[in-house]
């Protein structure tokens, strides 16, 4: 089974390819020749993710699935969520996103959080079918570790051993993620179909 992934960040490619079946061939924007920024204006992460598949299949034809993934900060009444990877403003920079946020808690005792992500995925025919997957943790008072991207270095996951996603291998990370959790979905729906 050929399956786009739609999205053009390297890092969320590395971190799904080892999870899918051996059976389903990944294919990157680039693969397809998607070049375009893809659209992303919906108020949700379910809607986003939606819209990117949906884009993605009615422009190239193409099975795939999207996802989007947000951080939500109880302390900030679930910010930056659905604007996390613009949180610091347009320009998508992770260090300015993990800064503007460690201000927004500096004072802040309570630092609790957690990592969602709603995957879409659009087959032949255009059927939608959406997976999620969530974990629990807290903001670091500063970054540590040089592993993962985003707010890996300041999210400590609540079932993990202290640690920031930036400190752990890809395959430790695997173990807990949002997203992991979200492809699992994922994998076990497309394992069904291939076996049908």
């Amino acid at each position: 089974m050929r399956l786009c992934f739609a999205s053009n960040n390297a890092h969320k490619l590395d971190e799904i390819r080892p999870l899918l079946p051996p059976t389903v061939q990944l294919l990157s924007l680039a693969d397809i020749g998607c070049h375009e920024e893809l659209p992303e204006t919906q108020p949700t992460l379910e809607g986003n993710a939606r819209q990117k598949a949906q884009y993605v299949f009615d422009n190239y034809g193409v099975a795939c699935f999207a996802d989007d993934t947000g951080l939500e900060v109880d302390a900030l009444g679930g910010e930056p969520g659905v604007y996390s990877a613009r949180y610091a403003g347009p320009q998508r920079e992770a260090a300015d996103n993990v800064a503007k946020l460690l201000h927004e808690l500096a004072t802040q005792p309570q630092r609790e959080a957690r990592f969602r992500t709603v995957i879409a995925l659009v087959l032949e025919g255009g059927h939608v079918h959406e997976f999620s997957g969530e974990i629990a943790g807290a903001i670091a008072r500063a970054p540590i570790g040089g592993r993962g991207f985003g707010y890996d270095p300041v999210f400590i996951p609540a079932e993990g051993d202290g640690r920031t996603f930036a400190e752990m291998t890809l395959a430790e990370k695997n173990m807990l993620s949002h997203r992991a959790r979200a492809v699992d979905g994922l994998v076990r729906f497309l394992q069904a179909k291939i076996d049908d």
